[in-house]
């Protein structure tokens, strides 16, 4: 495992309940601003391996990013179910359930 990899793992894994960050925002803590993608690849490949909590992770627009409906759906739910709102077409005001962790935590 890369150490980006395991950077993103750690991330994941330290955002709290009702709170949420963006694929970027991780990519960048991770140690690559422009590595948003590489944690998509990530969360779909190594979720229910390290059991992390994906549905905590949206779009830089604050938008649940998921196409399918099922996911969608189970992904609003667990957001939902942890205090987070959610607005019309999926969006999370970021202003107000955004996680700033402290950036040299996962340097």
């Amino acid at each position: 495992m890369t150490p980006f990899t395991e950077n993103v793992i750690r991330i994941i894994r330290s955002i709290p309940s009702g709170k949420v960050m963006t694929y970027g925002q991780i990519a960048s803590l991770a140690g690559s601003p422009r590595g948003a993608r590489q944690v998509v690849r990530i969360l779909h490949s190594m979720s229910r391996k390290h059991q992390l909590p994906w549905h905590r992770v949206i779009n830089s627009k604050g938008q649940i990013a998921l196409k399918d409906e099922e996911a969608y759906q189970e992904q609003l739910f667990m957001l939902e179910s942890e205090g987070v709102e959610v607005g019309m077409h999926g969006i999370i005001e970021l202003g107000k359930y955004r996680y700033h962790p402290e950036e040299y935590d996962y340097i």
